[in-house]
């Protein structure tokens, strides 16, 4: 089992994805509005309250879950759910949402953070490897590194360019969560129908990336895929 806590954009279309993948995913969330959707849409397994507090954790089943994933805007609530799911639950992974870049040094796992994702960290991973946008980015890696999280752009000339989702042979083990167009963030369904530039956000597994590659890109070698942010 999968646990979620923050059920903001990010929280729900990486549950989207996940369930589409089989995955038995519950979500912890706040909010009472964003819990009501959640529970409208049926497929995961929802606890309105916060979590950080082990009462809460314990009620969604944290003792039994394989991965703990913390994902809302408020990095002291991130590292204080991920010691208690660490130390308390003895949750194998446990990923953490670093909103703040000046805190990233407190994301470690002598406080409970297995791997922590930071928008700025995977923006200085790119410079620092020197890789061009247009290349396969990956995020952040998921089952024990089996699955990950990538980004890539979609270039004109490729089979996807102009095309909807739907006439898409996407790789089986695919799922687009998210694609951004300018300032746009679009969630994803068969109609859609993707434009050069696009910026895609898949889950897959990774030995089906270059199937991905293929389709996103022209014809042509592709280069090797960055390392994880």
């Amino acid at each position: 089992m999968i646990l979620i806590i923050g059920a903001g954009i990010t929280g729900r279309h990486l549950a989207e994805s996940l369930v589409e993948r089989g995955q038995e995913v519950t979500v912890i969330e706040k909010e009472s509005a964003a819990c009501a959707h959640l529970r409208t849409w049926g497929k995961v397994n929802v606890v309105q309250g916060d979590g950080c507090d082990p009462t809460v954790l314990r009620a969604a089943g944290a003792h039994q879950a394989e991965v703990v994933m913390i994902l809302t805007g408020h990095d002291e609530e991130n590292l204080v759910a991920a010691f208690v799911a660490k130390r308390e639950f003895n949750v194998p992974r446990v990923i953490a949402r670093v909103n703040y870049p000046g805190n990233e040094w407190l994301f470690t796992p002598d406080l409970g953070v297995d791997d922590a994702v930071s928008s700025a960290h995977v923006i200085a991973k790119l410079l620092e490897e020197e890789i061009s946008v247009g290349e396969l980015v990956t995020l952040l890696k998921l089952a024990h590194g089996d699955i990950a999280v990538v980004e890539e752009t979609v270039a004109e000339g490729s089979p996807a360019a102009h095309r909807m989702l739907s006439d898409l042979a996407l790789p089986e083990d695919c799922a687009l969560v998210a694609v951004v167009r300018g300032s746009h963030v679009l969630v994803p369904g068969p109609r859609t129908v993707l434009q050069p530039g696009d910026e895609v956000l898949a889950v897959v597994k990774v030995e089906s990336e270059a199937r991905l590659v293929d389709l996103l890109r022209p014809s042509a070698s592709h280069p090797r895929h960055a390392g994880t942010a």
